[in-house]
């Protein structure tokens, strides 16, 4: 598996109010699954970080454009390859 880093920049924070039980039900099924390697929000409000566990960036993409975040337009993303360093 590898790892993609998306942040999730603000994009409208009343639909990110509105709709913030749906994106953390769906980020925590996915954390079930095993898809999700670590996620929270930026404490300045700017939006949040989401590491996803994936085979490839199309997988990773897909599962991130189901976010009700991105869905609803309340959020913004960006994605990229993360190499994890121990």
């Amino acid at each position: 598996m590898k790892y993609f880093a998306v942040f999730l920049p603000m994009k409208d924070e009343e639909k990110s109010i509105q709709y913030r039980s749906e994106h953390l039900s769906y980020l925590q099924k996915l954390q079930d699954e095993g898809y999700i390697f670590a996620k929270g929000r930026f404490v300045d409000g700017a939006g949040g970080l989401v590491i996803y566990l994936a085979d490839s960036l199309e997988k990773a993409e897909g599962m991130v454009k189901q976010d009700p975040y991105v869905q609803t337009g309340a959020r913004g993303f960006e994605i990229h390859e993360w190499e994890m360093k121990q």
